[in-house]
């Protein structure tokens, strides 16, 4: 007989109780531990929607850094970005180029520098991604009204925003 896999919810209360058990704050465990398990959920669910769409997630980084930059970027800043050496960088670019995703021009202010900015098509692709997530994404969180989720995200970014004070 097959062994039943546990659900979501069991996994987590089984791993807040250990944790809890080797010392850690149970209220603290509670939500470090549901915001790991969540977002390794969605993590799966993105890695499977990147595969459809031919995109690796390091180019699937360039795009969304360039969409989220809102203007054209160097290969160095890109590689900055998403934490690539520039010889990666530059494979991935040729890849998205090759692709229409991305394009190359000359700096006007600088013609010894390259800026790289979505193409159209680089942009459709984004654009299809996330409305195909924000399917997922809004699934998971239909148990939620309209208050409770503001409510949600206010305290995360609550979270966040000490973020930046914790020196890890």
């Amino acid at each position: 007989m097959a062994k039943r896999t546990p659900s979501a919810q069991e996994l987590h209360r089984r791993a807040v109780a250990t944790y809890v058990a080797a010392g850690g704050e149970e209220s603290v465990q509670r939500v470090i531990t549901a915001v790991q398990g969540l977002t390794k959920k969605l993590d799966q669910w993105y890695v499977r929607q990147l595969t459809d769409l031919d995109v690796s997630s390091g180019e699937w980084a360039v795009v969304t850094s360039l969409a989220k930059a809102g203007e054209a970027l160097t290969p160095s800043q890109l590689a900055e970005l998403t934490n690539v050496a520039p010889s990666s960088m530059t494979h991935r670019l040729d890849k998205l180029a090759e692709r229409g995703l991305v394009e190359r021009a000359a700096d006007p202010d600088n013609r010894t520098r390259i800026l790289v900015s979505l193409t159209e098509e680089g942009w459709g692709l984004f654009s299809q991604a996330i409305r195909d997530s924000d399917v997922v994404e809004s699934d998971v969180l239909q148990d939620l009204g309209d208050t409770e989720r503001a409510e949600l995200a206010r305290l995360l970014e609550v979270v966040i925003a000490r973020l930046d004070d914790i020196d890890a």
